[in-house]
């Protein structure tokens, strides 16, 4: 595997991976020759079978199966609902409740290709949150997701007036500045030289909670977050108060 690929589990049944922002969870399905950790993996690891999947943008992680009755396991396990996700999200302002549910229905846009919206007619879609730490506009959050609705905590917390601080489709912004961050409120006059503390999606798959398919065990995985949210943190942490 490449070396930005950091692998926190293996065993004949189970791979449990850290997705970098800006690698696809699998190919591309017009271009192939671009980076995918399922390829990664299946250099390293011969059959590797899909299970979940990540935004490009989003780091994290993910589990991929190793068998076909691992793969039968797992995706019923996501099916049931009985994975537990939990995500690390930066968002706008700071919500009220401090901590809560989303329970509101995501579709398709029907003007927009690839964005998601909340509306009636669509699928059911449920988000617990709670906040770990405010700053001065923005605040930490703590995300599981117990439906895996394409773009879920993103619409959800758009729709509650406080997007991801860095989310071009759905927020303001498609990178955080560290001269955003020590001037009061966003800066839209920023200087173009400068480069983003943030520039991908402000979302981290932080935890992910399975039952082994073969030992009944129940699992719990936790990676360290990224070299440019940790940064991101601790300037909050020094200038953003």
């Amino acid at each position: 595997m490449k070396k930005n690929t950091s692998l926190l589990f293996a065993d004949d049944d189970l791979l449990i991976a850290l997705k970098p922002a800006g690698v696809l969870s699998i190919p591309d399905r017009f271009d192939a020759s671009k980076e995918n950790l399922l390829d990664q993996l299946r250099q390293e690891w011969g059959e590797v079978l899909v299970v979940h999947r990540l935004d490009r943008e989003t780091s994290g992680i993910l589990c991929f199966a190793r068998n076909e009755a691992a793969h039968r396991h797992l995706n019923q396990q996501f099916f049931d609902r009985s994975v537990d996700k939990y995500y690390l999200a930066l968002v706008e302002g700071k919500p009220v409740p401090a901590e809560g549910s989303i329970d509101r229905p995501i579709a398709p846009h029907p003007t927009i290709p690839g964005k998601m919206m909340v509306a009636k007619q669509g699928k059911s879609a449920l988000t617990h949150y709670r906040t770990l730490d405010t700053f001065r506009f923005c605040s930490l959050m703590e995300a599981e997701i117990k439906t895996g609705r394409t773009h879920q905590i993103r619409v959800h917390f758009s729709a509650l007036g406080h997007p991801l601080v860095v989310d071009s489709v759905y927020g303001k912004r498609s990178g955080l500045f560290l001269s955003e961050i020590k001037n009061r409120g966003f800066n839209s006059g920023k200087d173009t030289e400068e480069r983003p503390l943030l520039g991908r999606l402000s979302l981290h798959a932080a935890r992910l909670i399975l039952t082994h398919p073969s030992t009944g065990e129940r699992m719990e995985f936790a990676g360290e977050l990224p070299k440019d949210f940790r940064a991101t943190l601790a300037q909050l942490e020094k200038w953003g108060r």
